[in-house]
């Protein structure tokens, strides 16, 4: 494996391209993964943050190759992501309609078992300025096992009678179901400086909790600022991460040391 950009108390960083990256990673070593992958939505629209009109553009990595390019894509770095879970381990993938149907047919294509998909819903969503759709307020994450015989790790109790403070569609005491209200990300978690498509805290606190154990090994092939990780940290878990900006590393790091 190339050497890593951070390491520090099962907290490790690589600067590069994740399929290069993942292609180094042994067989089956991985508890769970969590993939936050482009969505291809830099195509020189416009949304609102803050109160105010703002490009929709990323960068160059979230730009759109065509639709065989992508698709080549996404079949490539999910065959890896087989490759490398445990045969009880889980894969997380998140992504809008412009992205998740790809994801879907790539995970159908190499035989996964998909265990749910959950509905992510932002009360706090920006409004939609053309006025010509409805408004973008919930993004789509699919939960999915490597084969259809896997043992997967479901923490039901955590789950059913946990805090989940802020979250109005959990009922306290019930099954939690697959529409989970949650805020984009809070003040504290960009003080740093903000990715562009940041996961908030309490979206992967709740997937970690879910889905490993204390001692797990989670993997972030398309890590960004971390939040993976932190997550993984907060509740004793080893986790991996890879991104191809080092700024978006060198953010990682910051928000690592807090913790």
């Amino acid at each position: 494996m190339v050497k890593p950009y951070f390491d520090k108390n099962n907290f490790r960083l690589y600067l590069g391209d994740s399929l290069l990256l993942l292609k180094e990673v042994p067989d089956q070593c991985i508890d769970m993964v969590f993939a936050d992958p482009p969505y291809y939505l830099s195509n020189g629209g416009f949304s609102v943050h803050a109160g105010k009109m703002v490009s929709v553009n990323k960068g160059d990595w979230d730009k759109s190759k065509g639709f065989e390019n992508d698709l080549a894509f996404f079949e490539s770095w999910i065959g890896e992501i087989k490759r490398v879970l445990k045969p009880n381990g889980t894969a997380w993938i998140s992504g809008t309609y412009h992205s998740i149907y790809l994801c879907g047919y790539a995970l159908a294509k190499h035989g996964f078992k998909v265990l749910n998909d959950i509905s992510w819903y932002k009360p706090n969503a920006a409004p939609n300025l053309s006025c010509r759709y409805f408004t973008a307020s919930h993004e789509t994450l699919i939960w999915a096992a490597p084969h259809k015989t896997s043992k997967h790790t479901f923490n039901y109790d955590c789950m059913r009678n946990g805090s989940w403070p802020g979250d109005k569609m959990k009922v306290p005491n019930k099954q939690m179901r697959s529409v989970w209200s949650i805020n984009t990300p809070a003040a504290w978690e960009k003080k740093y400086g903000k990715h562009p498509t940041q996961k908030p805290y309490s979206l992967l606190e709740r997937i970690v909790l879910s889905s490993t154990n204390e001692g797990d090994l989670i993997l972030d092939p398309f890590t960004g600022s971390s939040t993976t990780g932190i997550a993984a940290m907060k509740h004793k878990r080893k986790f991996v991460g890879f991104d191809l900006e080092k700024d978006y590393l060198d953010l990682s790091i910051k928000r690592f040391n807090d913790i």
